[in-house]
């Protein structure tokens, strides 16, 4: 490719790149302000039966009608323009976050994600992704301050401190095993952030209903958004079924990268830092897994696990990719 054509493509990825992060900032200040609204609004009792179910125990919400909204009353419609504006607007800023990041693979003539630049841009990319298709499944419009403002946080801070021009691929690199390792993994960051934006909303709202039954809220009046969401059991069981979708793929991601190790490197374990965090990770999630379906491990217990679970990824995809030294080592920020 004519190197000007490939700074001219690159130069514009980075533009929508800047300009995604823009347009997620606003959808951020959207949900902010939703769940402003939530802590001023009335209680929504119909909501929460509809959340739990009449019979059975708890279920996640359910899709109800075209585009997989709830059935809610018309005044908690109303209450929800900005929840909307929010969707809106993490819409548009994902079509610019998805141009861009394809603007980068013509500009690389390749998929572009060979260093920690291109890693975020995908990752991030497949959270919002991940996060926009649930919605058609489950409403966790209140999850947006939380998924977009990681999304923020991210690519901002990776655009500022890992942008690299287009390199070529290193040898190890040029591998199919590559793309499928790095593409699984990234959609199981996905389903994890998820999870984990789930168990933080899981163990406040656990905290809000045992000040309720001891009766602290004549003390406290029952006053936040918290209440208007579903309750920590439903959380709960939302978070387990994306952890679980998650480790599904994280499980396929050690596989493809063993593949790929014995491809590159001639084995298919060597005990590399990244290769053991990996497992590491594995080894978190499937405890988790294991404790709540076997070992009655419910509640903030499980709230826990999870959380931590997701601080050893983000701990893999930064401290490890950064400070530790290893096979892995083609982040492209030196």
């Amino acid at each position: 490719m004519d190197l000007q054509l490939q700074a001219a493509l690159d130069e514009f990825s980075v533009l929508a790149v800047w300009s995604a992060i823009t347009i997620y900032v606003l959808a951020f200040l959207a949900f902010a302000y939703d769940l402003s609204q939530r802590a001023s609004a009335a209680p929504i009792t119909q909501r929460e039966a509809v959340l739990v179910g009449a019979a059975g125990g708890p279920q996640p919400p359910r899709r109800t009608g075209r585009g997989g909204s709830l059935r809610v009353p018309g005044a908690e419609r109303s209450r929800r323009y900005f929840a909307r504006l929010g969707i809106a607007f993490t819409a548009l800023g994902f079509a610019l976050h998805l141009a861009a990041t394809v603007t980068r693979g013509i500009a690389a003539e390749r998929v572009p994600w060979a260093n920690m630049y291109e890693f975020a841009l995908i990752g991030t990319l497949l959270i919002v992704a991940v996060y926009l298709a649930a919605l058609r499944w489950y409403d966790l419009r209140f999850l947006g301050v939380f998924i977009v403002g990681m999304v923020v946080f991210f690519l901002g801070g990776s655009t500022i401190s890992f942008y690299v021009e287009v390199t070529p691929l290193m040898d190890p690199l040029k591998s199919i095993w590559l793309i499928i390792h790095v593409f699984v993994a990234s959609l199981a960051t996905a389903l994890l952030a998820i999870a984990a934006g789930l168990s933080t909303m899981q163990l406040l709202q656990a905290r809000r209903e045992r000040i309720k039954a001891t009766g602290g809220e004549e003390v406290a009046p029952d006053r936040g958004y918290l209440r208007t969401l579903p309750k920590a059991e439903v959380l709960e069981t939302l978070a387990y079924r994306f952890a679980i979708l998650g480790f599904i793929f994280w499980t396929f991601t050690l596989i493809a990268g063993a593949i790929w190790a014995n491809e590159s490197w001639g084995r298919y374990w060597g005990f590399d830092v990244k290769e053991v965090w990996t497992f590491v990770i594995w080894v978190i999630y499937a405890g988790y897994i294991h404790a709540r379906a076997t070992r009655g491990w419910r509640g903030t217990k499980s709230a826990w696990l999870s959380l931590i679970g997701f601080a050893t990824v983000i701990f893999n995809f930064t401290i490890v990719n950064l400070y530790f030294q290893g096979l892995h080592a083609y982040s492209g920020v030196s």
